[in-house]
């Protein structure tokens, strides 16, 4: 008789970035829900000295990060402040029947499941332990529209027009971080994760500047990446109330890359 090692069982996830301050009044409360019950780990750990640094704390569960500052109300993201107790976030997951079942299971008291038609979305709440609600949902329109046979456009690739391509694709491999997947005189294809940029030499057709956008996981680490490599980076992060925090830089020849996070 064979036997077979069972595949280990997969965890629900948050799946979408999310990046939220939150003024809270016990931080050996706070930090016991949301890592025993939401299964957040804790990045920054509070240290016994000075005395102030016990106030604070950071938390990650995959893209979603939460600082956690004890007091009356914390600055969030977009620089509001935001009384304790009143922020709402929203997590998107890959399984939120089997996230509810796992807060469960830790000692959570989350709602209802419920499906709301206008968002699309399955979702259920949960209250940490000063009032902050926390939303968990999944599309459940998602899946029908990857087997859409009427869905066309999967992917855009920008093109970029330089004077002199061979210093672009220098200036794109070595400083932005892209790889060459193709390149001669007057053409680069470079490639970064899931992103191509297609460098091409300036004309009487392809004349002037160009610029793109390009949704992002991690705005602070990017932005201190290229910045640290010397860059051309515009400015700093910033936060803003549609829910993106983007950061925008140039390249050697002063087209435009925006560099965007969603957070909510």
């Amino acid at each position: 008789m064979s036997t077979t090692n069972p595949s280990p069982i997969q965890k629900p996830q948050i799946i979408s970035p999310v990046s939220r301050s939150l003024a809270v009044s016990d931080m050996t409360k706070s930090l016991a829900f949301y890592s025993s019950i939401l299964g957040f780990e804790l990045t920054r750990t509070p240290s016994p000295t000075p005395p102030k640094s016990r106030d604070h704390a950071e938390l990650v569960s995959g893209p979603a990060r939460i600082q956690l500052t004890v007091g009356d109300a914390a600055v969030d993201s977009t620089g509001q402040s935001r009384p304790r107790g009143a922020a709402m976030l929203f997590f998107e997951t890959d399984d939120v029947a089997a996230m509810r079942n796992a807060l469960i299971t830790r000692g959570g008291h989350p709602s209802e499941l419920e499906k709301v038609n206008w968002i699309k979305m399955q979702i259920f709440a949960i209250h940490d332990p000063d009032g902050h609600t926390l939303w968990y949902g999944q599309s459940f329109e998602a899946p029908s529209r990857a087997k859409d046979p009427n869905r066309q456009l999967r992917k855009a690739l920008p093109e970029l027009p330089l004077d002199d391509v061979a210093a672009g694709v220098a200036y794109y491999r070595d400083i932005l971080g892209f790889r060459i997947n193709y390149a001669q005189h007057d053409l680069g294809v470079m490639d970064r994760d899931d992103i191509t940029l297609i460098l091409i030499a300036r004309s009487e057709k392809h004349t002037g500047i160009s610029s793109c956008y390009i949704y992002i996981h991690d705005a602070d680490a990017l932005h201190a990446e290229l910045v640290a490599k010397g860059a051309n980076v515009l400015a700093k992060p910033v936060s803003h109330p549609w829910g993106l925090r983007e950061f925008p830089i140039l390249d050697l020849e002063g087209n435009q890359i925006k560099f965007g996070q969603p957070f909510e």
